[in-house]
């Protein structure tokens, strides 16, 4: 099969989902409806614990700026996708400061999980993608280390793991559609702030404001240098 049979099929079996071309309107309206709204607090709040952590670890800062400075200041997507220490770094950031630090599912019928724990219709089931990020079971006794390098094979290249352990983006069917777009809004911020500016700010760890996000109290301080 060609790629543009592989396309093509792939669009007859997408617009086999509707009954109309009404219905996929608005299936494409809901669902850039839910990358604006999901997008802008998670995004912001991921951003500002980023730049809280690489000021607070400047050695980890300078591999980042580095790392952009190779880079065309007009650099394209596939260029972004290249920049793999940043991209851990930010992964990095995600681990240890969630946007979204709990998330809760309902239980729509009686069910038992994989280890053999009961669940009936209408329980909630909550989780804590926080709690998992700093769990030594699942990352080692340096959990609540700062370590992009964790993220990264021998050779330099990101090397992602389960979703189910790193569950900010959550995993399964129900995975966040925004991940991609959340990871290139991300990376173009710090790509063009890194690369002028040097953010410095206290290192006392800020204060959380607890909402559906996680926020930080006062917004992030911050005093920016030119380079």
């Amino acid at each position: 099969m060609t790629a543009m049979e592989e396309k093509d099929a792939n669009y007859n079996e997408l617009g086999a989902m509707f009954k109309d071309q009404k219905e996929k309107h608005r299936f494409l309206r809901d669902i850039i409806v839910s990358f604006i709204l999901a997008g802008k607090d998670s995004t912001s709040s991921g951003l500002s614990w980023f730049f809280w952590l690489i000021s607070i670890n400047p050695k980890i800062e300078e591999r980042i700026y580095e790392e952009i400075s190779l880079k065309d200041e007009n650099c394209d997507y596939d260029e972004f996708k290249g920049l793999n220490y940043l991209h851990a770094a930010i992964t990095e950031s995600l681990r240890l400061h969630p946007p979204v630090p709990i998330n809760s599912r309902v239980v729509s019928k009686d069910d038992t999980l994989p280890d053999g724990t009961k669940v009936c219709s209408g329980w909630f089931a909550d989780y804590s993608a926080y709690a998992m990020g700093r769990d030594v079971r699942l990352w080692g006794p340096d959990c609540q280390k700062f370590k992009p390098d964790r993220w990264l094979d021998a050779l330099g290249q990101f090397v992602g793991v389960d979703s189910y352990k790193f569950l900010v983006f959550h995993a399964g069917p129900r995975g966040c559609l925004g991940r991609e777009m959340a990871y290139v809004q991300m990376k173009a911020v710090a790509f063009a702030v890194i690369r002028r500016f040097k953010i410095e700010v206290s290192e006392k760890l800020p204060e959380y404001e607890m909402a559906v996000t996680l926020r930080m109290k006062g917004g992030l301080l911050v005093q920016v240098k030119k380079r």
